[in-house]
């Protein structure tokens, strides 16, 4: 099935989420930027800060999937293979469980950042899973494509240690290995990459039946 086959309903949709997760993107870089700076940042430092973790830049690759399927620019056309899709569908889904099984206890929002922390922990996950179950194309995804899917947070979690060595700071208390020790971060990259495969898995599971299913 073509990608075309997404239809104009799809489409919009696929509009309206890259909105939605720009419009988030830029809210919570307008708190969180400022904040860095009141606390002594300088502006270089506290943009790489916001830029250093998971959630922010799995929602700037989630607009850029988004945009690619809103626009069906030529350029944009690995951003809408299947694998790419489903490998988005279980970044969006480990963000939100990660956040609300995890990170949520630790803190309190209020005001504009509790409506950034939504939109971008809940809000564009579940329209992203709402989009990819109507609309995606299914059954062509592969068993093999799972560990390409984890690629994307293994290569984030080599960048967050490797900015903490340098910086000194970390922007989630399981990677802190100045705190924790390398040996542990190691088991819970370990840990959390073996999560993510599963829920590769099971992304991939769904998108088999999904398919399976349309073409009775």
């Amino acid at each position: 099935m073509a990608d075309d086959a997404v239809g104009k309903a799809g489409r919009a949709a696929a509009g309206f989420g890259c909105l939605l997760g720009l419009a988030a993107l830029a809210l919570q870089a307008g708190l969180t930027i400022p904040a860095g700076m009141a606390n002594g940042r300088s502006l270089g430092g506290a943009i790489l800060f916001y830029l250093s973790f998971f959630t922010i830049l799995s929602n700037g690759v989630l607009a850029a999937v988004h945009l690619a399927t809103a626009s069906r620019a030529p350029a944009l056309a690995v951003l809408r293979r299947p694998a790419v899709r489903a490998g988005m569908m279980a970044a969006m889904l480990f963000v939100m469980a990660f956040y609300h099984f995890v990170l949520a206890a630790s803190w309190a929002p209020a005001g504009w950042f509790k409506v950034a922390d939504v939109a971008l922990h809940y809000a564009t996950p579940l329209h992203y899973a709402g989009w990819w179950l109507i609309f995606a194309p299914h059954g062509r995804t592969s068993w093999r494509s799972a560990g390409a899917m984890a690629a994307w947070p293994f290569a984030y979690a080599l960048y967050a240690i490797a900015r903490g060595a340098v910086v000194g700071e970390y922007p989630y208390p399981v990677l802190d290995a100045a705190a924790l020790g390398y040996g542990r971060v190691a088991a819970n990259v370990a840990g959390l990459l073996a999560l993510f495969l599963v829920l590769c898995l099971a992304v991939i599971a769904a998108d088999r039946r999904l398919g399976a299913v349309s073409r009775r």
